[in-house]
């Protein structure tokens, strides 16, 4: 047991004003975690020099008061090959497909010129203010946080640097075996490189942090012996964000997606489904909240009643949980590939806070469908179960519902925070 509060320096690229799932994680724990003892001292990069998918301003007010937050200058080396940057790049270009030479050819440069990542143009900027962060306020325990995977190379430059420095890498995505990776069109060497990076920080990190069992078992056969310093830590959703809003039920049956919907997402069935039963007469309105390319938007057709699919851009995230709380039933898809078995999506214990009905389209033997089976939910089907999907939506719109455990509530980010503090403890 310590004697005094300790700080701990978090690394995290992604921090407010950006927005998604990443800065959540690290937001929520940095508002939890001084309640096991551990204060956080929080260094990120300055919203002008960054290079942000997308920003949610009302996430500033999250921010604890009492929490210590540097940011420093960075090189955005998405300059040099994408000359848009109103369109910063995420979920490594997943959201859309390769169109022309142009796109190629960026995708190219990304993937073998900008090793592991773009961002590692605010690397030198942030290892220098650690450094003197570590040195002032006698800091010895520091967690990087990727995606972007260059900032682990951040916390592998500091235990070299300070050998007794406690270092715990929180990897919420796979690095080299990620969906969208062969769409970099990465070289042998390339790859070769990106590979050793990757098992040199699961080589010297002091403690490794996934979001998922099945990340953490394939991290695992990079390096031999790894699993027994490694945690998995899951995403969770903050009750507090839940507080005043009671759950409605639209008039007319609703189905919310939240969050990117690429053509790596297979919707097929899940249309035919609905198209089913709009023949048989059910009203069914679909929204979609988040970036749907036009590619995938086309797919989706209008109702016999003309009501076609609402479409809402990214919002702030209060307005997200609204939409959430505002549906009969939530769809939820994981991308189709070969690594799906290991994404655990964010987003998906804040649907479980809604405690809606979820449709959930990807791998029956995965991390997320292994969530929603222990927690007591049972719409889980392949992607092309067009008669499954139909029945169970039918069930549902009929009140036909499936009990739940209650099993979602241990994924509540103040739980979360109390599980991270041990992790931190046992590194004393």
């Amino acid at each position: 047991m310590r004697a005094r509060p300790a700080k701990v320096l978090i690394i995290t690229y992604y921090w407010p004003p950006s927005g998604g799932a990443g800065v959540q994680r690290w937001l929520k724990f940095t508002k939890y975690l001084p309640s096991s003892g551990w204060f956080p001292v929080v260094l990120t990069v300055f919203p002008e020099y960054a290079a942000y998918p997308f920003q949610d301003p009302s996430l500033f007010g999250e921010i604890p008061l009492d929490v210590e937050v540097h940011r420093t200058k960075a090189l955005n080396y998405f300059a040099l090959y994408n000359r848009d940057q109103s369109k910063i790049p995420h979920a490594g270009f997943a959201s859309g497909k390769a169109r022309g030479i142009k796109s190629a050819l960026s995708r190219f440069i990304r993937g073998n010129f900008f090793i592991p990542d773009p961002r590692r143009g605010w690397n030198r900027y942030a290892f220098r203010k650690a450094c003197e962060l570590i040195r002032s306020e006698n800091i010895s325990h520091v967690i990087t946080t990727s995606p972007p995977h260059s900032t682990q190379l951040i916390g592998l430059r500091l235990k070299r640097r300070f050998p007794h420095l406690k270092w715990v890498a929180d990897l919420r995505d796979p690095w080299t075996e990620i969906y969208y990776y062969d769409m970099f069109r990465p070289s042998w060497p390339a790859r070769m490189m990106d590979l050793d990076l990757e098992k040199r920080v699961l080589t010297k990190a002091d403690r490794i942090i996934t979001v998922g069992q099945t990340l953490a078992s394939s991290f695992a056969t990079r390096v031999k012996g790894i699993e027994e310093k490694t945690d998995v830590l899951p995403n969770g959703f903050d009750e507090e964000d839940f507080q005043g809003l009671e759950p409605v039920i639209p008039e007319r049956f609703t189905i919310t997606y939240v969050g990117t919907l690429s053509p790596a997402y297979p919707v097929g069935g899940f249309i035919d489904a609905v198209r089913d039963l709009r023949i048989d007469g059910r009203r069914v309105a679909l929204r979609f909240v988040g970036t749907v390319p036009d590619e995938v938007r086309a797919l989706f057709t209008s109702g016999d009643d003309g009501s076609g699919p609402e479409f809402v851009s990214y919002c702030e995230h209060p307005e997200a949980i609204r939409h959430m709380m505002n549906s009969s039933m939530l769809l939820l898809i994981i991308p189709d590939h070969k690594s799906n078995r290991s994404i655990l999506t964010g987003k998906i214990f804040e649907y479980l806070a809604t405690e809606k009905p979820i449709l959930f389209l990807g791998p029956s033997d995965g991390d997320a469908a292994r969530l929603l089976t222990l927690c007591g939910y049972r719409g889980i089907f392949g992607y092309h179960d067009v008669q499954g999907i139909r029945d169970f939506i039918l069930r549902v719109a009929e009140g036909k519902t499936v009990k739940r455990s209650g099993h979602h509530l241990e994924y509540s980010r103040r739980a979360l925070a109390v599980k991270l503090g041990d992790i931190l403890d046992r590194l004393l």
